[in-house]
């Protein structure tokens, strides 16, 4: 029974060190048990939950984040965790309540996240969605649109596509329904060779034509003053300019034929870059249901982890993952523009008369 009652020689060391050295633990309230995606999931695994690499998400994603609550008060949601809650919601399209299930975190909280998140990264628009600005730029991006359909001077192909949102209610809330009947805003983007996003407008309802949306940009307003040269390539709800060349409605002639055949096959990237943004970031093509300020900046975000992506060539989603997208087709703009036609029929002339 003696030997019961014996206390461990070990046990007592601890008990003296813990007495000794009260200060070398971490206060038991700041104690919090949470999972570590980066440790826990494998690198592939990692990769379709989040979108990216560890090293992309530790290196580039991160610092982009301001630190903020770096004290231990209240026990604050470490950084790494709000970025990977907003990407979660990013790359799942699901409520943020099955977010909230899968770190741990009150729907409230993630929706505090995910707000001030898409925020952070929004604000870093101008350093990651930019237009060409040097000639050699320009240059580079012309001769890379001439290599995929022998189009010239291309600069960008442009369009617009509806990223669905929740009714944002009041008395204007129709103006964001659009022809085929949900709430949408109507994103425009401009897209470069590498299918980068260049240029997003989204301030715009669902309800407005693309081309009230070009009239109204700064990128319109920067190809009149001459501080951007080349041509944009567009779908037939857009006018035909001098700097903006549609598809030739009713070809009749062999020049006008292959214009087109070239100019839809350049164009076509603008499509493939919405294909690909969506598959990669499915809460753009499930309904939005955050507040309308918070869904502008969710849309913006995803631009620019869309371009971080394409430069940091992470892998484009499998196709099953595709949630499919119903948008919205656009009236032919039915205006005329005596230059732009001039401009049009001169280039069919001098590069599409003969064939390739």
């Amino acid at each position: 029974m003696a030997e019961l009652f014996e206390r461990d020689e070990h046990l007592d060391d601890f008990i003296e060190y813990i007495f000794d050295n009260p200060y070398n633990y971490i206060p038991r309230r700041y104690i919090r048990d949470r999972q570590n995606p980066v440790e826990y999931y494998s690198e592939g695994e990692f990769m379709t939950r989040y979108r990216f690499s560890k090293r992309t998400v530790i290196d580039v994603l991160l610092p982009m984040i301001a630190l903020q609550n770096i004290s231990n008060r209240g026990m604050p949601v470490p950084p790494i965790l709000k970025l990977l809650t907003a990407l979660r919601f990013f790359a799942s399209g699901s409520f943020q309540l099955v977010c909230a299930d899968l770190l741990q975190v009150s729907q409230p909280s993630v929706s505090q996240i995910l707000k001030n998140v898409s925020a952070e990264l929004a604000a870093k628009l101008p350093l990651w969605v930019k237009r060409p600005s040097t000639e050699e730029e320009f240059a580079a991006i012309r001769n890379s649109f001439y290599a995929i359909a022998n189009f010239p001077g291309v600069v960008g192909c442009i369009d617009c596509t509806h990223i669905p949102i929740k009714s944002p209610g009041g008395d204007l809330a129709e103006v964001y329904r659009n022809r085929k009947g949900w709430f949408s805003m109507n994103v425009q983007v401009v897209v470069g060779p590498s299918m980068e996003i260049m240029d997003i407008v989204c301030r715009w309802q669902g309800s407005v034509h693309d081309a009230r949306i070009f009239h109204n940009s700064r990128l319109k307003h920067r190809f009149e003053a001459g501080q951007m040269r080349g041509i944009l390539l567009g779908d037939s709800g857009y006018p035909l300019l001098p700097y903006l060349f549609t598809p030739v409605l009713h070809p009749t002639t062999g020049p006008e034929r292959r214009y087109n055949t070239s100019h839809i096959r350049s164009r076509s990237i603008v499509e493939r870059t919405f294909g690909i943004w969506k598959r990669r970031f499915p809460c753009l093509s499930t309904k939005l249901r955050t507040k309308l300020s918070t869904s502008l900046k969710v849309i913006l975000a995803c631009a620019v982890l869309h371009n971080v992506a394409v430069r940091h060539h992470a892998p484009i989603p499998d196709q099953e993952r595709v949630i499919p997208v119903v948008d919205v087709p656009v009236h032919v703009y039915r205006g005329h523009n005596g230059r732009g036609a001039a401009e049009r029929a001169a280039l069919i002339q001098r590069h599409f008369s003969e064939e390739g």
